[in-house]
């Protein structure tokens, strides 16, 4: 089956190999935007596309995991059911957190890859093989990744680094086939 989906070749090479993908969560994962109740809950909006295509990377065998600075009630709810067991909270500096996740995997920088919209991302994305930013990243974030998406963080910015890492397994057809079964 052919799909409808296409990226530089020169990008696919770069992206094979990932066994790990870093998210940051506003401005990645949201779109960066935060709602508060009347009570003070921190309300966020996710973006179903992003959540079937993190399914879809620990179905071909790359894992998702989250690294963020905040902590929600939601955020936590979201991660659950999704099926992200790999997440640290409340932590502002993010590439020793990403270290520890490595080492429990037995993964190398070398098989990650990471996605992130601010400073505080950086050296996640300085460390990781694969680097990408969605369109509304900050612009050093930008100038640091190996690829920008083309919409913003929680309008399905991370659903297009998912189907690339996909393409890039040489999953991608072999999933989306299941579905047109």
């Amino acid at each position: 089956m052919q799909s409808a989906i296409a990226f530089d070749s020169s990008l696919l090479l770069k992206a094979q190999g990932i066994k790990i993908v870093f998210f940051d969560v506003d401005g990645v994962l949201t779109d960066g935007g935060l709602l508060f109740s009347e009570s003070g809950e921190t309300l966020k909006r996710f973006n179903t596309l992003d959540g079937h295509g993190l399914k879809l990377l620990q179905k071909a065998g790359i894992t998702p995991a989250v690294i963020t600075g905040r902590d929600s009630k939601p955020l936590r709810k979201r991660l659950d059911a999704l099926g992200i067991v790999h997440a640290h909270f409340g932590t502002e500096d993010k590439r020793p957190a990403a270290q520890q996740t490595l080492k429990v995997l037995g993964l190398e920088w070398s098989q990650a890859a990471a996605m992130g919209d601010d400073w505080p991302d950086l050296p996640l994305l300085r460390s990781a093989a694969f680097a990408c930013a969605p369109a509304n990243a900050h612009v050093e974030v930008r100038a640091a990744a190996h690829h920008v998406t083309q919409v913003s963080g929680g309008h399905g910015a991370v659903r297009e680094l998912c189907d690339l890492l996909l393409v890039a397994s040489g999953r991608y057809v072999g999933l989306l086939d299941e579905y047109l079964r």
